[in-house]
């Protein structure tokens, strides 16, 4: 299913120049319409995260729930934090947890925190579709971190479609290229490709472009 780069380019281009301008950055969205597809089936619950082969121009905010050694560690990569202390201290602050769930993309989570972080965090998170993701007790921090600034998620949502975001409107076409093939290695090994009705490239204040079966 991967697409030749000469055309999707032109389609990616195409949808580039619908886009209506901006003083903000735009997202460049692959959105994958299904057919032949019951989305209560076991393929209905697709649920999985994509590290794209770039990243994009605006790099997604991700935020590290940690404590100690790991907490120390967060804070020299830049990144924002959330301590032990922060999440007890959010309890009951509605306005605050829900300025986290707004901000953060991502949210990495010491392993043994999950559970508070998913009695605090959560309401704000899950309407937002936002999952904690637990980080694992001897990952390298930095890898870990730097793989969800060029993550993406590959789910289905209720609807026989999938929307991915593949990047931002000032990456490389090429770049964009290569990160929607990825996607759509994904799809087509999940959901297989005779089940995929059609293809389209959008931003984020454009016009939705057709990509093109074959």
């Amino acid at each position: 299913m991967p697409l030749q780069q000469e055309a999707l380019i032109e389609y990616i281009n195409r949808a580039l120049s619908l886009s209506k301008k901006t003083k903000f950055e735009q997202a460049v969205e692959l959105i994958v319409t299904l057919k032949d597809f019951d989305v209560k089936s076991p393929e209905g619950r697709l649920r999985e995260v994509v590290f794209l082969p770039h990243k994009p121009a605006k790099e997604p905010n991700v935020c590290v729930v940690a404590a100690g050694d790991l907490l120390l560690e967060a804070k020299k990569l830049g990144v924002t934090t959330i301590s032990r202390d922060d999440l007890n201290a959010m309890r009951g602050d509605k306005k605050r947890v829900k300025a986290i769930g707004r901000s953060c993309d991502w949210v990495l989570v010491q392993a043994d925190l999950m559970g508070l972080v998913g009695s605090v965090l959560g309401p704000a998170l899950g309407p937002r579709g936002k999952v904690p993701t637990p980080i694992p007790p001897r990952a390298n921090l930095t890898e870990f971190v730097n793989n969800y600034k060029r993550a993406a998620w590959v789910r289905i949502r209720g609807q026989p479609q999938i929307m991915s975001r593949v990047g931002t409107t000032s990456m490389k076409p090429e770049e964009l290229v290569d990160n929607v093939n990825a996607v759509l290695s994904v799809v087509e090994s999940r959901i297989g490709a005779a089940k995929i009705g059609g293809i389209y490239i959008k931003t984020t204040m454009g016009t939705p472009v057709e990509v093109p079966l074959r």
